[in-house]
């Protein structure tokens, strides 16, 4: 019984190890209307189908449907190159290199965003607790969530999907994406 116990408790430990730092709200926009832009407006509006014809599956998941991928399985959660981090779904510079920091959670984190208004975060009570989710100001897409345990001098953890991000150099915007800016 003793075995039973323990097991049961490092099985819901894991769960929360695994969930706990980025999970998709089930009360986000997206999860709740299948688009994040039905519910507020943003600078860049797509439909749906625009979406999906745009993003990859995956990415369409993470941006439009608030999910998440699995810690350390993302492609910039350990990437150490300086450049700045664009938001996958509309192109807006959203984090730096310098910013990022490595938070031992599994997907990319940075101490803040590249300026003010980039993002807006938002109340998400899902999965029974209390967390900041992180939405592109300009496209309203689901980055991931923002945590008040991140390094001095701000104490913010910015813990981001690495497949709601684009990485660059900051001189170039995808061509698809810089034609749309226009």
């Amino acid at each position: 019984m003793k075995f039973k116990n323990t097991l049961n408790i490092a099985s819901l430990a894991i769960l929360l190890a695994t969930t706990g730092c980025n999970a998709g709200p089930t009360n986000s926009p997206a999860a709740r209307n299948n688009s994040t832009n039905t519910t507020m407006k943003f600078p860049l509006q797509r439909t749906e189908e625009e979406w999906r014809k745009i993003l990859t599956p995956e990415q369409y998941h993470v941006l439009r449907e608030a999910g998440t991928e699995r810690p350390f399985t993302g492609k910039y959660w350990n990437s150490k190159e300086p450049g700045v981090y664009r938001c996958a779904a509309c192109g807006e510079i959203l984090f730096k290199s310098d910013d990022k920091f490595d938070s031992g959670c599994g997907w990319p984190s940075f101490s803040e965003i590249a300026a003010q208004g980039k993002v807006i975060a938002r109340d998400d009570n899902s999965l029974g607790m209390h967390r900041t989710e992180v939405l592109c100001a300009n496209c309203g897409s689901h980055l991931g969530h923002v945590f008040d345990d991140g390094p001095k001098p701000t104490g913010q953890r910015y813990c981001i999907n690495s497949a709601s991000i684009d990485f660059g150099d900051g001189t170039n915007m995808p061509p698809w994406k810089s034609a749309e800016k226009k």
